[in-house]
């Protein structure tokens, strides 16, 4: 009788594990000014790409059917809220929803909040798009990673980009959300004008506050002092209001405007978009994006799904799940094929490298915890026979001509002129 309940009971074990899975939190804007242009996008990214892998329908080396073998089940939660509500919820996932991983988190704001959260609970977190250069630079973390570059990589190929085209900036405003991204992204610009553009003198400084909506005062003060350049980091719903609002009065006209992170809103502005904006996306994504197998295989696979091209939010989500799928598969190599438990994933993540539809992603920075990629700039133009906003005059920058190097922090690297810069266009 006890040898047939043993052996029911083993029967029942190997069942279980046949259909053991793995349990990833992934946090978001789903409602909010961010949600259309960014966190939904970004949603769409992970549900498609979830999907071909539990198939194995992903390319080499990411083919193996879920994270080594195991069925992904992911959870998905709104980021809208504020960083102690993000706080909260990235503690139900852990110890409510028992996730094995999580990856989010958009919000500057968010991730200095969350990040040591997670730290303090030892549960393995990956920070897959906020950019404040602050997270890894002021904090040694053992289970927090960030899977793609950090917010100086932005301003610093802006302004190069600039540069190398001899674009007149003997003047320049700035128009920036008034939290850690607005506040960071302001001082890395302004600090790579002056060592870029010398000469170069700062004007208005914008801050309104995230999910302002309304930028009329702001309009008129750009307006009413034209410098010859004018910089922003706005983003989302927030940037698309900017645009539709200081489009039609005419301020693209009379200054250069140059956008750190905004290729995000080309798809649904369409013809509003004004020409000749200079733009960034974050890293190389989009219609930046390189010519390779993988990255055409995640295009198809996204546009045929939502009839949209991927932008800025899905591909910095796909990177975050390739390098998870990766780091879990490597830890399972490790240790005879058992599901990973938090620190052997945080173990294996650390310093890893791994090809993204963007490109290399390599964990360089932040003891291994923080990426670096290539990135690219470009410049607009509505296509009227695409319907379409396409970007021309393309340059690409390698990740370490725009990435401070592994023993220096963004601030002091921009002040000291960028030493150990290589590759530069």
């Amino acid at each position: 009788m006890l040898s047939a309940v043993g052996a029911a009971a083993a029967l029942c074990a190997g069942g279980a594990q046949a259909q053991e899975t793995f349990k990833v939190g992934i946090v978001s804007f789903l409602s909010g000014q961010a949600a259309e242009s960014f966190g939904i996008p970004a949603v769409n990214g992970a549900k498609v790409l979830v999907d071909a892998f539990n198939k194995g329908a992903a390319p080499a080396p990411y083919n193996k059917v879920g994270f080594g073998g195991l069925k992904i089940e992911a959870v998905y939660v709104d980021e809208n809220g504020g960083a102690t509500k993000q706080v909260q919820e990235l503690r139900n996932l852990y110890d409510r929803e028992n996730v094995d991983a999580a990856v989010g988190y958009v919000g500057s704001g968010d991730c200095l909040a969350v990040a040591p959260a997670a730290e303090e609970m030892k549960k393995f977190l990956i920070l897959y798009d906020c950019g404040t250069p602050r997270i890894f630079e002021d904090n040694k973390l053992q289970y927090v990673y960030r899977t793609a570059s950090h917010a100086a990589m932005d301003n610093v190929a802006l302004v190069r980009y600039m540069k190398a085209r001899n674009i007149k900036a003997d003047t320049f405003n700035m128009i920036n959300q008034d939290y850690a991204w607005g506040q960071d992204s302001k001082k890395d610009f302004t600090w790579t004008m002056e060592k870029l553009y010398p000469n170069a003198k700062p004007g208005e400084d914008q801050l309104p506050k995230f999910g302002a909506g309304q930028y009329g005062t702001e309009i008129s003060a750009l307006m009413a002092k034209p410098a010859d350049v004018t910089h922003s980091s706005l983003w989302g719903g927030d940037l698309q209001a900017f645009i539709l609002q200081a489009g039609p009065r005419g301020l693209f006209k009379r200054t250069q405007v140059v956008l750190s992170a905004a290729d995000h809103v080309l798809p649904g502005l369409g013809e509003k978009m004004p020409d000749g904006t200079i733009l960034g996306a974050r890293g190389a994504y989009g219609l930046m994006s390189p010519k390779s197998a993988l990255n055409d295989w995640w295009w198809d696979l996204y546009s045929k799904a939502y009839g949209v091209y991927p932008v800025q939010a899905p591909y910095r989500m796909v990177q975050s799940l390739l390098g998870l799928k990766l780091a879990v598969e490597k830890a399972m190599a490790a240790n005879g094929g058992k599901k990973p438990n938090h620190e052997q994933l945080a173990a294996a993540l650390k310093g890893m490298e791994w090809d993204s539809p963007a490109g290399k992603i390599r964990m360089a920075l932040g003891d291994g915890h923080q990426a670096i990629q290539d990135t690219a700039i470009g410049k607009t133009r509505f296509d009227a026979a695409k319907k379409m906003v396409v970007l021309d005059d393309i340059q690409r920058f390698p990740a370490e001509c725009v990435n401070p190097p592994a023993n220096m922090k963004s601030e002091e690297w921009i002040k000291a002129g960028f030493p150990g810069a290589k590759g530069c266009p």
